[in-house]
């Protein structure tokens, strides 16, 4: 058996609504409204930072797996093509090397090489003069 007692029922909690009090003084609403934000803000961030949009067309999609085939057609043709130098050579033109004898690279070179002609030319007098 159960005794009857006087004492006042308890009293049943505030049945919780937008205007309940939360944390901090914030009600309810304004808590689930600063958790949304925080959220949208970090997918937006996250996807300004990747490139992570999903094609929405079929056309889309197509166009995307064109141009990647595209790409690397051209990556694979480019890979075929020979160095600079050898579409460039004459046929029956001087050798490469005689080339580089006769080009030179800075105006010390060429000093160098006009004195050494220079000097040259005076050897071979000298060598007649001895004569």
């Amino acid at each position: 058996f159960s005794q009857a007692t006087t004492a006042p029922p308890k009293k049943k909690p505030d049945p919780v609504t937008s205007e309940t009090v939360v944390i901090w003084g914030l009600r309810l609403w304004q808590v689930v409204g600063i958790f949304a934000l925080f959220v949208l803000s970090i997918i937006i961030t996250l996807c300004c930072i990747f490139k992570c949009r999903i094609p929405r067309t079929r056309k889309e999609i197509e166009a995307r797996y064109a141009q990647r085939q595209a790409a690397k057609n051209y990556a694979d043709k480019l890979d075929t093509v020979p160095p600079l130098e050898e579409l460039t050579d004459i046929p029956g033109a001087q050798v490469a090397e005689e080339k580089k004898e006769e080009e030179v690279p800075t105006v010390s070179g060429k000093v160098d090489k006009a004195q050494g002609k220079k000097d040259a030319s005076k050897g071979s007098k000298k060598k007649d003069g001895e004569k």
